[in-house]
């Protein structure tokens, strides 16, 4: 039984902060997958080829791996008021660079500037669910947030191939950083650094958070030295870095060239993917609460992901139906990898909340970022030199199949690390194994 409910005031004011940063969230989704719903039109508009495409897209992740763990330090120390403002005005000076960019070069400047302002919102969102919901809720709440998140992994999807035919792509990045920068507005005048959670303390008005460079070196080393946190980090590497590197800008193009779907059937699929991605969190972090088990809705999520990515290896064309309901359990399997970050906080100390989630998020970044640009350049490497009517690369399915083998192989090392993982039974641990190690020692 948890202690003081908080006021009805103070329940309006966090439900009005999260939803605001939520709204954050679907905008950083958008921009994470919008390549795949436009990579006809990039190409065009740039006349680039797989691996110039696949270091477009995956600028995005280089920056947001490298900002991870600093964006960590900055929610533990500094509080995410401030950082969320920033990230909101960054990412929309970028949007408006990457819509206007007449070249390509301009358009990596503006999708990295993107990348840096975006990279804030999770880790922020993470921190201000840690300190204002109670543990044993903490990944139910996380996948209300990926369901509403994912709306803009949506829009990434068929909407935005539509509008793009409609309006042209560029109209539509330009009115993103409008967007970007309202909602900057929102979170500085909503968002508190010190949320009050059910059961604790009031906080004095006075506590301001504060950076301190010892207690940051000395809590990210903590991070880092727990031996717990490592399987995480490879399962979100393996999970998450699929997804982001297929459904970020590849499944489109496999979809089209490798299946002989249509744009619009195949990035209807794109959006039933997320769709079911989407779902997917809310259930998988519902299921695991629920049973109070972490590990074995991670083994079975997991494995079953791996199946479905064999199954698009091996076969070749699949009547519409079939492939719809593969992309829909897809994409509902995909969402295990969020319950690396509910561990991450239950096997590393309270206060290290948005410290260890970083690094855990840093791992499927990590991925993304190589993997985009490898597959292209795989590709690449086996293109037999066919082009379309407009002078862009067309890929076999056995091109895309050696492509996708590295997403199947990196699926894999997600599988096997959550055998690897310690079960926390929806607890903060950190403490027990603190006490375990020292018994260790007498």
């Amino acid at each position: 039984m948890v202690g003081d409910a908080i006021s009805s005031q103070q329940r309006r004011q966090r439900t009005l902060a999260i939803s605001v940063v939520a709204a954050a969230y679907v905008l950083s989704f958008f921009q994470r997958f919008a390549p795949a719903g436009i990579a006809a039109d990039l190409v065009a508009s740039f006349n680039t080829h797989a691996a110039a495409l696949g270091v477009l897209a995956a600028t995005y992740f280089y920056v947001y791996t490298v900002m991870q763990v600093p964006t960590g330090i900055l929610v533990d120390t500094l509080g995410p008021r401030r950082i969320l403002l920033l990230g909101g005005l960054v990412s929309g000076g970028g949007s408006l660079l990457f819509g206007l960019a007449p070249n390509l070069e301009l358009a990596l400047v503006g999708r990295t500037l993107i990348g840096l302002g975006v990279s804030v919102t999770f880790i922020a969102m993470l921190k201000i669910i840690a300190l204002s919901f109670e543990d044993n809720r903490f990944a139910s709440v996380v996948g209300i947030c990926m369901l509403v998140g994912n709306m803009g992994s949506v829009l990434a999807g068929a909407p935005l191939s539509w509008l793009a035919q409609l309006t042209g792509w560029r109209s539509i990045f330009v009115g993103v950083a409008v967007i970007s920068v309202v909602l900057a507005i929102a979170c500085w005048h909503w968002v508190r650094d010190r949320p009050e959670r059910p059961g604790s303390a009031p906080m004095a008005h006075s506590a301001r958070p504060r950076f301190d460079r010892t207690v940051v070196l000395s809590g990210l080393l903590s991070v880092l030295r727990n031996h717990a946190t490592w399987p995480l980090v490879c399962i979100n590497f393996g999970i998450s870095g699929s997804f982001f590197a297929f459904a970020g800008l590849w499944i489109t193009p496999f979809l089209t060239q490798a299946h002989g779907m249509s744009r619009a059937t195949a990035t209807s699929h794109v959006s039933l993917y997320f769709a079911g991605f989407a779902l997917g969190c809310v259930l998988i972090g519902a299921l695991s609460d629920r049973l109070r088990l972490r590990k074995p809705v991670l083994i079975i999520s997991s494995h079953a992901y791996l199946a479905i990515w064999l199954i698009w290896l091996t076969v070749g064309s699949l009547p519409v139906l079939i492939s719809y309901t593969l992309m829909a359990i897809m994409g509902m399997l995909t969402a295990s990898f969020t319950l690396s970050w509910a561990c991450a906080k239950e096997v590393n100390p309270p206060q290290l909340s948005g410290m260890s989630t970083s690094v855990i998020n840093m791992g499927g970044f990590l991925a993304g970022a190589i993997l985009q640009p490898l597959v292209g350049w795989v590709m690449d490497q086996s293109w037999q030199g066919t082009l379309s009517t407009s002078g862009a690369r067309i890929y076999s399915l056995e091109d895309f199949r050696a492509g996708m083998l590295l997403l199947a192989g990196t699926a894999a090392v997600g599988a096997f690390a959550s055998w690897l993982m310690r079960e926390t039974h929806c607890r903060n641990v950190w403490q027990e194994m603190q006490e375990r190690q020292q018994t260790r020692k007498r």
